[in-house]
């Protein structure tokens, strides 16, 4: 079964998220009159910037347009040594950082995505430096160096990084014992444009931000209360990733491990985007379906040596033109349902044995598939690409069940042990003319 990274989440204080309504697409329902506040006790927020408003970060050697940031006049060069490859090259650099931005609570994990784009000669690095609850900052921390193709570097996160109090887990920083007092109180964020000295193209970052939260540690989760979008079903495309089993071993193992990609393609495909046939040109013919072939390529972490790298994912979801992503954690399965009122699938990572998931068939210790929507009386419709056919694809889960194994922190292994739940992560993807589901009480995405 896939593998996406899955990171131990640690206490957190209360809020409550009030769940009112939001533009419904034909067959939604509306919410249930009565339906009240759903109290939960995580703490999740998104901040980040985009366009013109990256404006309020500081640039060296870096311009910001409309469009977003851009190498302008570059610093200095560099010399990068390609971990993965030992390849010694010179890139000309500039450097954006974001303002010091304060989450307003206490959070134990941090996740940051980008939108960009990246022509041949360019990539980009992301990195953090947080500010604790103490006062004391961390050292900074490499989230990712990405690109979009893998012609000029190696797409890759930085093992073995961290201080007494804090650590990068392929993707995500994380408070190391949440329960010592120490949390992450604000943060920087700081861009590296390169770009190879004989040419002029730039990497374009379009937006760049971060889900702060802290979620308690949890094997069961509140319920929610739906009717939000009950009967209604999105026709998002349907992709089984282990049509592709043994499929570019070196990307991950093949497709039994891709589901991230391939749960990615199918809304990128909703969406009405795809590779285009040169794009795909690299897969053999006869392969079915190449654009999932393409997707697992495109998103492979060289480091983590998986396609299950969550920003990865969405990052080369926003390399389509017109789409905007990005990763964050949502508070329930209503919160969910505006997003399919709105028509926006909405991806999620999940874990569970076969008996905690009826009609899965399967146990994982992590997992991506697309909730495409609900049953008239609230079950979730999902596209699990880990289906043995693309017609198999589509699957209808209790929402009970279903809400469990997405938002719990912590679960009990078949053999008896622990170990770690996503907490609710989710990648939301739609286009810039689509809005954002509006949701009080709310600051998530």
């Amino acid at each position: 079964m896939a593998m996406t990274p899955l990171r131990a989440a640690a206490l957190a204080g209360a809020t409550a998220l009030a769940l009112l309504g939001t533009t419904a697409s034909a067959g939604a329902t509306g919410p249930a009159a009565g339906a009240g506040t759903v109290t939960h006790d995580e703490r999740v927020t998104w901040q980040g910037w985009s366009g013109a408003t990256l404006s309020a970060g500081a640039t060296a050697g870096t311009t910001v347009t409309a469009a977003g940031l851009a190498l302008g006049t570059p610093t200095g060069t560099t010399i990068y040594k390609d971990p993965h490859t030992g390849t010694r090259r010179t890139w000309a650099y500039g450097t954006w950082t974001s303002p010091l931005t304060e989450i307003g609570f206490g959070a134990s994990e941090l996740v940051a995505s980008w939108n960009a784009d990246s022509p041949a000669g360019t990539w980009l690095q992301v990195e953090l430096q947080g500010t604790y609850t103490t006062g004391t900052r961390t050292p900074w921390y490499v989230l990712g160096r990405w690109a979009s193709g893998d012609g000029d570097i190696k797409r890759t996160t930085v093992d073995r990084q961290g201080d007494r109090t804090s650590s990068i887990q392929a993707d995500t920083f994380v408070i190391d014992n949440a329960s010592a007092g120490v949390l992450l109180r604000a943060y920087q964020l700081r861009l590296t444009l390169y770009r190879d000295p004989a040419r002029t193209a730039s990497p374009l970052v379009r937006s760049v931000g971060a889900m702060s939260s802290n979620v308690p540690d949890r094997f069961t989760a509140a319920p929610s209360t739906g009717h939000i979008a009950w009967g209604t079903e999105l026709a998002v495309p349907r992709y089984s990733q282990n049509v592709h089993t043994g499929h570019y071993t070196q990307y991950g193992g093949g497709g039994e491990a891709w589901c991230s990609p391939t749960s990615v393609e199918m809304v990128v495909e909703y969406w009405g985007r795809r590779p285009s046939a040169a794009d795909t040109s690299w897969v053999s013919p006869g392969h079915a379906d190449p654009t999932v072939d393409h997707a697992a390529r495109m998103t492979y972490d060289y480091q983590y040596q998986g396609a299950g790298n969550w920003p990865f994912n969405t990052a080369y979801a926003a390399s389509f033109p017109g789409l905007e992503t990005k990763v964050t954690r949502l508070h329930s399965l209503d919160e969910v349902e505006h997003f399919i009122a709105a028509g926006i699938p909405v991806v999620t990572s999940v874990s569970f044995l076969a008996s905690e998931l009826t009609g899965a068939g399967y146990d994982t210790a992590g997992h991506l598939m697309v909730v495409v929507g609900f049953t008239p009386t609230g079950d979730v419709i999902a596209n699990d690409p880990a289906s043995p056919r693309n017609d198999a694809v589509r699957h209808v889960y209790s929402r009970g069940q279903f809400e469990q194994v997405w938002q719990r922190t912590r679960r009990t292994t078949s053999s008896g042990g622990t170990s770690s739940g996503s907490g609710g992560i989710a990648y939301l993807i739609k286009p810039t003319g689509v809005a954002w589901p509006q949701v009080t009480g709310s600051t998530n995405w």
